[in-house]
């Protein structure tokens, strides 16, 4: 096969694995939008709600690393399909579920299914496009994935409002179970073999393999980044930035929807920018996680210091900023693909993908309680100082991340200078 035909499969198996990518953030995401439509379906309070998206993350996290170690035995199509089976089944659990467990249990399984869509893509992506295209491609897949969530933001705002709670979710389902048919006729681990199994590994080999990916301060290094940049653009899109806007703020709907649009945007924006500079100086990267890390930071502190509520070119500033974490933390997959051999790559990705998902579902959870404990009995809404205070959660897990990764890319450094004095004398030693 010649090296067009080539390239062109490696694009419709791409598109079709981002597609996929993409709807699994849309279901991920629709309930940013319908968070006060639940609280009013299941008749719960602010702690309750955020424990759908708590749950949901939770168990995302939980299944990175499996999931990494299921893509090296099985390959990526496999898991694919699995993933987008289970998907599509809770999304159309949902769009039925009228009491508060069977919700749950819903996004649960919604979480078990979107666990396992980004680590395949991003295995097909390191299969078929050449290393110099790698780090473009994986911020591609992330931030035009990132368009699920613009979906969950207008077009799903719109669909709650015209057809209502179940149809607005089966039209979401209906679409997974199209992209389930397209993953199986066009997908494929190689192009030798459709599927591509991994040498099977007995408990110590699982131990051995978790083990190697995660003493290499590079791996640590690209969680700790993955750790402190996606959160807080990830709290916001998933449930708590529509009511900050809307209570907290005091915007409409449509204004807060725009809000969250933006941030897509953004995140969408500075995805090839960021490609195109760890590229170019790929011995700065923790160096540009940092400089994201304090901009968001003080972006927030502005936001939340603001006397009364902040005016809407404020907001837009923040959640353009805000928008740079999401590609920022693709450059910890960057750190993960380039610390570990190519059959360790998808452990390895997991591992650093659970990073940002811890950080997020902790914020999730911390917002949410810091609301219901800021918040006099009897309001049937959230004041804008229980916001101030809620938001301010943050910041802990800012100072946190921050920290982690000073330390672990000196310790990067002090591995690479072992290793390769020849390549740390080349590059300056900056990993």
């Amino acid at each position: 096969m010649t090296t067009q035909p080539r390239s062109a499969q490696a694009m419709t198996i791409w598109l079709v694995g981002l597609s996929v990518y993409f709807v699994a953030v849309l279901q991920r995401s629709s309930l940013a939008v319908a968070g006060l439509l639940a609280a009013e379906r299941f008749d719960i309070s602010a702690a309750q709600l955020s424990t759908f998206v708590v749950l949901q993350l939770l168990i995302y996290a939980l299944m990175q690393v499996p999931v990494g170690l299921l893509v090296d035995r099985f390959g990526p199509r496999r898991v694919l399909l699995t993933g987008t089976l289970i998907l599509t089944c809770a999304q159309l659990s949902f769009a039925f579920a009228d009491t508060y467990v069977w919700a749950l249990s819903s996004r649960f399984f919604v979480g078990v299914g979107d666990a396992m869509t980004f680590v395949c893509v991003l295995r097909l992506v390191n299969s078929w496009f050449p290393t110099r295209r790698i780090p473009l491609m994986t911020q591609l897949t992330g931030v035009l994935g990132q368009l699920g969530a613009v979906a969950a933001a207008v077009p799903m705002t719109w669909a709650l409002a015209a057809w209502g709670w179940t149809n607005a979710y089966l039209a979401t389902s209906a679409c997974g179970a199209v992209l389930l048919v397209a993953t199986l006729v066009v997908v494929r681990d190689s192009l030798e073999m459709r599927s591509v199994s991994g040498p099977m590994l007995g408990l110590s080999g699982i131990k051995d393999s978790l083990a190697a990916s995660w003493e290499h301060p590079g791996t640590r290094l690209g969680f700790w980044m993955h750790f402190s940049t996606q959160f807080s653009a990830t709290v916001m899109g998933l449930l708590w930035g529509y009511p900050f806007f809307v209570e907290g703020q005091g915007l409409s709907s449509e204004a807060a929807g725009l809000l969250l649009t933006i941030m897509v945007l953004s995140i969408m924006a500075f995805g090839p920018t960021f490609a195109w500079l760890i590229t170019r100086w790929p011995w700065h990267r923790s160096t540009l996680v940092l400089i994201v890390i304090a901009s968001i930071a003080a972006m927030w502190a502005v936001v939340l210091a603001w006397p009364g509520a902040a005016p809407y070119w404020l907001l837009v500033v923040l959640v353009v900023i805000c928008g740079m974490g999401g590609p920022a933390s693709m450059v910890g997959f960057d750190l993960g693909r380039t610390s570990n051999p190519v059959f360790r790559v998808s452990t390895a990705t997991g591992i650093i993908n659970q990073g940002g998902f811890i950080a997020s579902l902790t914020t999730v959870a911390l917002i949410g309680l810091i609301l219901d404990w800021r918040t006099p009995a009897g309001d049937s809404g959230y004041p804008p100082e229980a916001f101030t205070w809620a938001m301010s959660a943050q910041f802990l897990l800012w100072g946190l991340g921050a920290t982690q990764i000073w330390r672990y890319r000196r310790k990067g450094r002090a591995r690479l200078l072992r290793d390769d004095p020849e390549l740390w004398s080349q590059q300056s030693g900056r990993p």
